[in-house]
């Protein structure tokens, strides 16, 4: 196992009383500060091996364009002078949409299965996201069923500006921004994840035996959940994950990980003063759409059941200075952003979980890779690139935080949650890939897609020569500009589940 070398830092807590609800909740948040450290202390590692800790934090349902469309220096939303030169066919109006500006902070979105993403782009002229939302189903009893539309108007060609979203366009001022980053699949939540810890979405009808497995864009097996008219009901039997996952080849080569799984029903704070704090009703125990996991055989066999974990544990090891190399954290229905969820309510979550890992001692050696799984059904105008039958899908906002990203910085590489199995690899197991042909699974996934030649490299994100720079602490709760945010209890039930949607 590659040891991890940490400055030695003073920590001291603070308590913070927060006053929610007419309850007052006393909590310790962990602050640190720096001492210096020698040259012995920061040891001989270089480059990409300062990064002694990758986290993903994977959010729901946005594409670029509906939050970084007017970004600065970004490929956003085409523009002539000051308003968008682009229009959407709306067949049923016999007209067309421009993207506008809405400061709604619950969305609909539109329907984003593999027959929408292929609508949507429309052979590269970007023009069904209208369509496709008027004929997705409405009123649905579970809104995060991706057949479906949110909202009786569509306003999937509404984007959100930087006054809506100040903290994830601080993220990419403070840091790097990344403007090509393509879901790798051409489909929804589940495959998403799928390939997120694995490269790979499939169907097998054997344990353990990877061969038995068939690529399946849209249709892996799909975790059960259990009947809501039905209390204490016991889910049906659940899919069959056999091919090869990145957990694998962590637990051969001892590379620490931890899949971090929040759920809960209230935002992560409720007093803006405070800088971070563990979500509500935690439960690590939720198997699911956004957390497959569970169902691969190799996370079975090699016994790591217990590194999918409740988010407090995430807190718990960022304040230690205790994370593990590896950790994917993904929310709740209710922090996710996936409509009918709040834009406010994951903003205030996903700062959370930064200024934890930012007030804990293994900033200095940390890369935050900060996405959303798919485009929701949202508008883009960037055609994806084809590198196999199932990707890449359409963009979605990608941000690098870390003492070693170079600020200010948008990326214009083509991009996708490939590469962030990449840049693991490359750090943690000397650029060792799950191929069939080295890992010693062999299953018949199509190719290695960190070896795709298009992808670019995340190592052009960083300055490895620079000193690591200081956090940057952010405010919970923004002022925005978002209008019409629900209190919790106004959320419909699909939106606070913890087991994920669409």
């Amino acid at each position: 196992m590659r040891t991890a070398r940490y400055p030695r830092w003073r920590q001291h807590s603070q308590r913070i009383a927060l006053a929610a609800g007419g309850f007052v909740i006393t909590l310790v948040v962990a602050c640190t500060s720096a001492t210096p450290t020698s040259s012995a202390d920061a040891g001989a590692s270089d480059g990409i091996h300062k990064i002694q800790h990758v986290i993903v934090i994977m959010q729901e349902n946005r594409s670029f364009d509906s939050y970084f469309g007017t970004y600065p220096g970004a490929d956003g939303i085409p523009m002539s002078n000051g308003q968008p030169s682009v229009c959407v066919p709306d067949s049923q109006a016999n007209t067309c949409v421009k993207p506008y500006v809405d400061h709604v902070d619950v969305n609909g979105g539109g329907p984003h299965g593999q027959t929408n993403a292929t609508a949507d782009i429309g052979g590269g002229k970007m023009d069904g996201f209208v369509a496709q939302a008027l004929a997705g189903k409405k009123g649905c009893t579970d809104p995060t069923n991706p057949a479906c539309t949110n909202s009786a108007t569509p306003d999937v060609m509404g984007y959100h500006t930087q006054s809506d979203i100040p903290n994830y366009w601080a993220y990419a001022k403070d840091f790097t921004l990344q403007d090509h980053m393509f879901e790798p699949n051409a489909s929804w939540s589940l495959p998403a994840h799928l390939f997120m810890v694995s490269e790979w979405s499939a169907h097998c009808t054997q344990h353990d035996n990877p061969a038995s497995c068939a690529n399946a864009l849209q249709n892996p097996g799909t975790p059960p959940k259990r009947d809501p008219a039905t209390p204490g009901s016991t889910p049906s039997k659940g899919p069959i994950y056999a091919w090869t996952d990145l957990t694998y080849l962590l637990h051969k080569n001892n590379v620490s990980w931890g899949y971090y799984v929040m759920s809960g029903t209230e935002p992560d704070c409720q007093n803006d003063s405070a800088v971070s704090c563990p979500g509500v009703k935690q439960n690590a125990k939720t198997p699911g759409i956004w957390n497959p996991l569970p169902y691969f055989d190799t996370v079975r066999s090699d016994g790591q059941e217990g590194n999918i974990q409740s988010v407090d544990n995430f807190y718990s090891a960022a304040a230690k200075g205790a994370l593990p190399a590896v950790s994917w954290v993904v929310p709740s229905g209710q922090v996710s952003e996936h409509p009918p969820s709040p834009v406010s309510y994951g903003q205030s979550y996903v700062t959370g979980l930064v200024n934890a890992v930012m007030h804990g001692p293994d900033w200095d050696s940390t890369a935050i890779f900060l996405s959303w799984d798919d485009w929701g059904g949202f508008y883009d105008h960037v055609a994806p690139p084809t590198v196999d039958q199932n990707g890449y899908g359409l963009r979605v906002p990608g941000i690098v935080i870390s003492p070693y990203a170079k600020p200010g910085y948008v990326d214009h590489q083509t991009l996708s949650f490939d590469a962030y199995d990449k840049f693991i690899e490359d750090d943690f197991l000397n650029g060792q890939r799950i191929d069939p042909h080295t890992d010693g699974r062999p299953d018949p996934r199509p190719d290695v897609r960190e070896n795709v030649s298009i992808l670019g490299d995340l190592t052009s994100d960083f300055n490895f020569d620079q000193s690591p720079r200081p956090p940057v602490i952010l405010p919970v709760h923004p002022t925005t500009t978002l209008t019409g945010t629900p209190a919790a209890s106004q959320l419909p039930p699909s939106a606070t589940a913890g087991d994920g949607g669409g």
